[in-house]
């Protein structure tokens, strides 16, 4: 028995060994943590200058339209450059956005057309942070640890989470808002730091596709023609558009439905990622990852969205979060891993823009729909317009996922190299 809890310990653990992916993790480690501060910090701005959740969810709107409309362009160029002088660049400009939203807040100086704008700026730079960041993992680590290590990312983030937002909620309601902010921009030093021990000689880089016309075409009709990535893609742009929108609906109900603050709102996010590190570890524990399990974890987290929406008291919230989080992860851990493995090595920056696209960048949509819906009908309602969708959608493509796994293997990755290629000539 010890042997075998051994062995799935290291198992879950397993893309740590290699030193490359141990320096992004903890260097990414320290530096969301300071992100999910600033977003805390930045949720109670607006509030305390509008008290308006359709403000709130515009100002996350503003932060992600830069992603909606050039995301796909940010996955070409990942493909094209060195994924580690891109993060280089875009960790270096995040650090300095944080830095003007410190100085700003500590001044009193800050309004609301000046946080959509610096929301705005620092979307832009996550529209060539995010494909970067998300493929260069597989250029970490050998290709048997890919999907281990894509979990790990998806731990580490929630493990982000649960520090960031817990010390975010604190430092916010004792300290001020500005704090928050400044160690946010402080914690970007920590990823370049990280980035600049990596060993060169280890990285695993993939072939980068010559600047030719036609690439970004040639990355959507590769997509469209592999079912293995487009019904994945359709999936989380729904879910993403009206479920992942904790950063509108959480501060609704902590301030409306049971009368809290950033205190309340950085507890809520908290549990939430506790229970996202459970999943993400009970998820990296796992070997092949089928499609079907997409759609099973979908269902589940529709389940717990909804239960979260419909829960009487506070204490019966937090218990139902933990699911909630647990979902999180599972859905987003399968979704990445299946997308990195169906996709070719060359098209892997392109597929995870596109993954970028539908999971983030339709905040745009989906953020202001959550803020009008929680300011006129409640804020549960934001929950609630979240946990249904993901339900159905759960429901309706397990039998296409499951059809998948049956008959139709995702291509070997060497499979979608001449199409692509003639593609990018076209």
């Amino acid at each position: 028995m010890r042997s075998r809890l051994g062995t799935m310990g290291r198992a879950t653990f397993a893309s740590l060994s290699t030193r490359n992916y141990r320096l992004y993790f903890i260097g990414q480690l320290v530096s969301v943590s300071g992100t999910w501060m600033q977003t805390v910090a930045q949720s109670f701005l607006v509030l305390q200058l509008t008290h308006s959740g359709t403000a709130l969810g515009l100002t996350t709107a503003a932060r992600f339209a830069p992603m909606f409309l050039f995301g796909p362009w940010g996955g070409v160029i990942a493909d094209r450059l060195d994924k580690r002088r891109v993060l280089y660049v875009t960790q270096a400009a995040s650090g300095l956005l944080a830095a003007a939203f410190a100085v700003l807040v500590g001044t009193h100086v800050i309004n609301l057309p000046m946080v959509y704008v610096l929301a705005g700026m620092l979307g832009f730079v996550n529209v060539f942070d995010n494909p970067a960041r998300q493929s260069i993992i597989s250029e970490l680590v050998p290709p048997e640890q890919l999907s281990n290590a894509v979990t790990l990312n998806s731990v580490m983030v929630n493990m982000a989470r649960i520090f960031g937002a817990a010390f975010g909620g604190v430092i916010a309601a004792g300290l001020g808002l500005a704090l928050c902010f400044g160690l946010n921009a402080v914690s970007f030093v920590a990823v370049l730091i990280t980035l600049a021990m990596m060993s060169s000689g280890e990285l695993r880089q993939s072939p980068r596709p010559r600047r030719e016309r036609g690439q970004l075409r040639a990355g959507l009709r590769y997509v469209r023609s592999t079912p293995q990535l487009a019904l994945p893609l359709m999936m989380i742009a729904i879910i993403g558009t009206l479920a992942w929108e904790f950063q509108v609906s959480l501060p609704l109900v902590a301030d409306n439905t049971f009368h809290g603050g950033a205190g309340m709102y950085g507890a809520m996010t908290s549990v939430m990622g506790a229970g996202a590190v459970v999943g993400g570890l009970v998820s990296a524990a796992k070997g092949r990852v089928r499609m079907r399990g997409l759609a099973t974890a979908a269902i589940g987290w529709g389940i717990a969205i909804t239960a979260a929406a419909l829960s009487p008291t506070l204490p019966v919230l937090f218990g139902v979060l933990l699911f909630v989080g647990y979902g999180s992860v599972t859905f987003n851990s399968y979704a990445k891993t299946a997308l990195q493995l169906a996709a070719a090595p060359q098209m892997r920056g392109r597929v995870m823009a596109l993954w970028a696209l539908a999971w983030l960048g339709s905040t745009p949509i989906g953020g202001p729909i959550i803020g009008w819906a929680g300011e006129h009908f409640g804020a549960r309602s934001s929950l609630l317009v979240g946990g249904v969708p993901t339900l159905v959608v759960g429901l309706v493509t397990y039998p296409l996922l499951a059809r998948l796994d049956r008959g139709h293997p995702a291509p070997a990755p060497e499979s979608a190299a001449e199409p692509a290629a003639a593609s990018a000539r076209s």
